[in-house]
């Protein structure tokens, strides 16, 4: 009786847990990650403890983070055998779907509605919270082998310019899912009418970034100038 009492209190604890967090994911995408209190997440969860959410997952950090990880093993299986499908490749076009079509992919699998890939702008675009995504999600070893590869094959570039193009495309890998997201929970029209679809042309808009022709910073024309 004693195993069976704790086995049912496990079973409680978890879907507690999973409710939770499905209820934070959605309100931190909905209204912000800092504008939602742990109450009102217990509340829409329909915990009478008003403290159930510090009680199972800790900070607010603490909980970001869990829902951070909750996502980032799927996405990481689908792009490690996209890795292993396109080792060898020399171009870029190949790496640079190996890093947009497993985000794409999870959240097609997920049905609808969905939330991380608005919770993931809201994440990104907070310095703090930044951190946890960068930690969790972004060093993962398929994701830094699909990097690399990216890497090996693109285009003499200035260091600066190279930043600058790093910059435009999380931007767009950051920014392009999520307002497909927004527009799906609002019943709007999207360019494209998949999320393979918007996978491709998202891959297409990235690779056109890396391999357009680039300018040189304007202070290395200047001293290009005055060296003639």
């Amino acid at each position: 009786m004693t195993v069976t009492w704790r086995s049912a209190g496990a079973d409680r604890a978890s879907a507690t847990r999973e409710i939770i967090l499905v209820t934070a994911e959605r309100l931190f995408a909905e209204h912000g990650v800092y504008a939602v209190s742990n109450r009102q997440i217990g509340e829409a969860a329909g915990q009478g403890n008003t403290a159930a959410v510090g009680y199972h997952f800790g900070s607010k950090f603490d909980l970001v983070r869990t829902i951070v990880r909750g996502h980032t093993a799927d996405i990481d299986r689908i792009r490690a055998a996209m890795v292993a499908e396109t080792a060898g490749s020399t171009e870029v076009r190949d790496w640079v779907a190996c890093i947009v079509r497993p985000m794409t992919e999870h959240l097609d699998a997920l049905g609808r509605p969905t939330w991380f890939a608005r919770f993931s702008a809201q994440v990104m675009t907070d310095p703090a919270l930044r951190k946890i995504m960068s930690e969790e999600a972004l060093t993962s070893p398929s994701l830094v082998e699909a990097l690399d590869g990216l890497n090996g094959c693109l285009p003499a570039l200035h260091p600066e310019v190279r930043a600058e193009r790093g910059d435009m495309v999380r931007q767009l890998m950051v920014h392009i899912p999520a307002e497909r997201e927004r527009a799906l929970a609002d019943g709007t029209s999207t360019p494209r009418a998949t999320w393979r679809a918007t996978a491709t042309g998202l891959i297409d808009a990235i690779a056109g970034i890396w391999l357009a022709p680039s300018t040189p910073p304007a202070g290395d024309v200047a001293v290009e100038d005055s060296a003639r």
